[in-house]
């Protein structure tokens, strides 16, 4: 998922998990509470999440834990009943990885935390060699005649940050400016003083601001360009110009703000390897470079780039036995980035649905409409698989009633928006009045709510007009602390959380299926809705 800001009305919420047996059914009806029981007492999220999260692991385009995911997917769904398929929508660079290793060997000896970046190559056996820095060039002509210095060598990409403290504690416990406060408390100027003197925090930021944007001149330079206007297009070329020289490969560092959390993507060079070392230890290596202390590491990365791998969506569904030709659908991307597990982007967003669909099949076997879920991959890369599975499938769009996704993370769903349809709000007040208080006491309704909310996978199918809701969550400190890292662990999952989801899901998917009337497609005009630029077309080169 691509990160984004969401602001939720402040509510009250429950400050404990919802209880095994639900004391506030506002009606009498037993595959509601069937669901409950299932998803809630014998729930089989904890055990799905641990096998597809420990055992299978991340799962990155392209590479073959995505495969094994997908194959996976499907045997579960077909031991509970349930008809499932992987459906091959394109291709992606394949690639498999390997160790990182990273030990730093003069002037000390340690062992470094360091992950190889995706689609990186590895280093075809150990390599050792010294560590500099980004050279300080005014030119891209002085940066030319610097470069037959890289041959050998490690080249340190980034700007270090001065230090691997969150912020919060900087707030917290940073030395008041005189006379002021901590940041944001008073100052100025007053009394004919002059002004605040700086916070502990405020000069390190200040520090840390100016010295990250001279870090970035010095690059640009280097590549002879100026900040925008393909500014960065030209920096990222650099790559290529140290691989020609003979370096042996980059450290760089993207830290995430909290202790020992680093986002990990994939790499931009292909004939050297880039690792993302840990603030901390890329700290470590930057300062004894710039102060000439003779920093050494020894290297090994394994990877191997294979033939291009295909892409899938892995599709399960429970036929409808009424009108099999009107559909709910449970949606959530399957892959991840592999800086970790991909735990809570997007496992527990695949298990939620996985759970819901369980459930259903033992609660409500024999829908009214046809239920099915949606696993799609290249969420990461664009929305690419569900876009494809949009185009390629007109009859699902045209005759879908709903459709659920959930991709932010691990806590409790608190928010639901319509998505900016005018008519979306009665169907679903009508269906949130009949679930237990334990699970829709703590859930605002987005009225109208924003055309498709946010950059996930159900803006494939609202931007092709299909009634389409995201079901948002509770932080959990997902944007700084799992969001793309290499802490989005089995461990950060709060189960309770996941139990409810899945049971609020399974619900919402048996009441829709039951509504006599279909949810109106009619949307409010005005509304600018970037998502869908490209939304009625598959991704390109799929």
């Amino acid at each position: 998922m691509r990160h984004r800001s969401v602001v939720i009305p402040c509510m009250v919420a429950l400050a404990v998990a919802a209880p095994a047996t639900a004391q506030s059914f506002p009606t009498e009806d037993a595959t509601l509470r069937r669901i409950w029981q299932l998803g809630m007492v014998e729930s089989q999220a904890a055990k799905l999440a641990q096998t597809l999260l420990d055992s299978i692991g991340p799962r990155l385009t392209g590479s073959p834990g995505q495969r094994a995911a997908h194959d996976w997917a499907v045997k579960m769904y077909e031991s509970w009943g349930i008809t499932a398929r992987n459906e091959q929508y394109g291709t992606w660079t394949g690639w498999r990885r390997g160790i990182t290793h990273v030990d730093l060997i003069a002037p000390r000896v340690r062992s470094l935390e360091g992950m190889m970046l995706a689609w990186s190559p590895g280093t075809q056996g150990r390599v050792e060699g010294p560590v500099v820095l980004f050279p300080a060039v005014q030119s891209a002509q002085e940066f030319e005649a610097w470069l037959p210095q890289a041959r050998g060598k490690f080249i340190a990409w980034d700007y270090a940050q001065p230090t691997c403290r969150p912020d919060r504690q900087w707030e917290e416990f940073g030395a008041t400016a005189a006379g002021g406060g901590r940041r944001g408390g008073g100052g100025g100027r007053g009394g004919g003083q002059g002004p605040r003197p700086l916070s502990s925090f405020e000069r390190m930021d200040s520090l840390r601001d100016a010295e990250s944007a001279a870090w970035s001149q010095r690059r640009l330079r280097a590549a002879g360009a100026e900040p925008g206007g393909g500014g960065n297009q030209a920096v990222a070329a650099l790559r290529t110009r140290f691989e020609e020289a003979g370096a042996l490969g980059f450290f760089q560092s993207y830290w995430s703000n909290d202790y020992g959390v680093n986002k990990v993507f994939g790499a931009a060079a292909r004939r050297i390897p880039t690792i993302d070392l840990s603030c901390e230890d890329y700290g470590l290596i930057f300062r004894l470079a710039q102060n000439n202390q003779g920093p050494r590491v020894r290297v090994e990365t394994e990877a191997e780039f294979t033939a291009d791998a295909p892409t899938f969506n892995t599709i399960g569904e429970i036929r409808g036995t009424q009108m099999p030709d009107e559909y709910i659908l449970l949606s959530a991307h399957f892959d991840s980035w592999d800086g970790s597990s991909g735990a809570t982007d997007n496992g527990t967003g695949t298990i939620t649905m996985m759970e819901a669909m369980r459930i259903l099949r033992l609660a409500y076997p024999n829908p009214k409409r046809s239920i099915l879920v949606g696993h799609w991959s290249g969420e990461e890369q664009g929305l690419n698989g569900s876009r494809a599975w949009a185009h390629d499938h007109p009859e699902v769009v045209q005759g879908l009633q709903a459709l659920f996704n959930q991709d932010n993370g691990t806590g409790r769903v608190v928010n639901i928006g319509m998505g900016g349809l005018v008519g979306a709000a009665g169907h679903f007040g009508n269906w949130m009045a009949k679930l237990p208080l334990e699970i829709s006491g703590q859930i605002n309704l987005g009225i109208p709510g924003s055309p498709a909310g946010g950059g996930s996978d159900h803006a494939s199918f609202a931007c092709a007009g299909a009634p389409a809701f995201g079901l948002g969550a509770l932080s959990w400190g997902y944007s700084v602390y799992t969001w793309h890292t290499n802490r989005d662990t089995y461990d950060k999952v709060v189960i309770d959380d996941l139990k409810n989801n899945a049971t609020l899901t399974a619900m919402l998917a048996y009441l829709a299926s039951e509504d006599p009337d279909r949810v109106p497609r009619e949307r409010r005009t005005g509304i600018s809705w970037p998502q869908c630029r490209d939304g009625a077309r598959r991704p390109p080169g799929q």
